[in-house]
């Protein structure tokens, strides 16, 4: 099966960690997160994926190549201009050619189930099938109203209070039909949420909407990446390998000094520690580690009991911190 990738994001709201990267090669975890992306489609049978991009394209051809380390076969379109969504998945139609393909958003995290996307939408041959997601707090997404018969009938796009009609959200995860993208223009922006579906629905065309189990993070902004990775932290993405229960903590550095700080709820207190230490420039790629000059600290759950580890270079710096996790814990009780 056939994918398209959309990786042309600069990221601007993400600035302050990607740097010159384009989005998608933000790490979540110590790993990108497009790396992330081709590991689940490739696991669900989409080997044939085609990446748009535009903003520093060598940084992601540079890192997947051809795709034969990764498991897949990798092609590239690269644009000199932002075309939006459709326009740039249009760039892409002498790949997916006659068939039905899937669309995936470069900086979304999530474990769905897509090949079942994918029959859902074979079977009801839709022009485009949504993937779509319950979320508590919609505002900062495009909201789906469906019928009975799981048809797109309206859309909401990030709406305030007053106009929520619904908790499912458009995840950005599409399966499409060719003949779906006759009706967007070449060469001009056009985007799916905002030209092409309202288009399709004028013009009688179904839209499919499947409310998705598991888990999914749009990363778009440094609340949601910290989210995120605190979520992959906790286990909660299904894809992620769970750390064994048995599993001896992380050895100590004979050069620095070590604390272990007892709690009630470990993922619970990682998450207070690490919202209150992201604003200090804290890195999340392994555990919740920061430094500054000649001293460096590293908190992490404990595998084997409800308790924090805090790795650190001197004694002073262990002590510290292990006073300050204590003082989370009492105060989150």
């Amino acid at each position: 099966m056939k994918a398209v990738i959309l990786a042309g994001g600069e990221g601007k709201r993400l600035r302050s960690i990607t740097g010159d990267l384009p989005k998608p090669m933000v790490e979540l975890v110590g790993k990108p997160v497009m790396e992330r992306i081709v590991t689940l489609l490739r696991e669900q049978g989409f080997t044939e994926l085609c990446a748009a991009l535009c903003y520093h394209p060598e940084a992601i051809q540079r890192h997947f190549g051809d795709g034969a380390a990764f498991g897949v076969q990798m092609q590239y379109r690269a644009q000199t201009e932002p075309l939006g969504t459709a326009g740039s998945v249009l760039a892409c139609r002498d790949f997916y050619e006659s068939d039905d393909f899937l669309v995936m958003s470069g900086d979304a995290v999530c474990d769905f189930d897509l090949r079942a996307l994918m029959e859902r939408h074979r079977a009801a041959r839709a022009a485009v099938t949504m993937a779509l997601y319950p979320s508590a707090e919609p505002l900062q997404y495009g909201l789906v109203l469906l019928d009975r018969d799981s048809r797109v009938r309206h859309f909401v796009e990030k709406p305030d209070w007053a106009h929520v009609v619904t908790n499912l959200v458009s995840t950005g995860i599409y399966v499409v039909s060719p003949q779906a993208m006759t009706y967007v223009p070449e060469g001009q922006p056009f985007d799916f949420a905002k030209d092409l579906f309202p288009l399709l629905l004028a013009s009688g065309e179904t839209i499919l909407g499947v409310p998705m189990d598991g888990y999914w993070c749009d990363i778009g902004c440094p609340r949601a990446y910290y989210q995120c990775s605190l979520d992959v932290l906790d286990g909660k993405l299904a894809t992620e390998a769970q750390p064994d229960s048995e599993a001896e903590p992380a050895p100590i550095s004979p050069r620095g000094a070590a604390r272990t700080v007892p709690c009630r709820d470990r993922a619970r207190l990682m998450r207070v520690a690490s919202e209150a230490f992201m604003e200090a420039g804290a890195d999340f790629t392994d555990g919740l580690s920061f430094h500054d000059g000649g001293w460096r600290i590293n908190v992490r759950p404990d595998a084997a009991a409800s308790s924090l580890r805090v790795d650190a270079s001197t004694e002073e710096a262990a002590d510290a911190a292990a006073r300050l996790l204590e003082l989370m814990e009492q105060q989150n009780q």
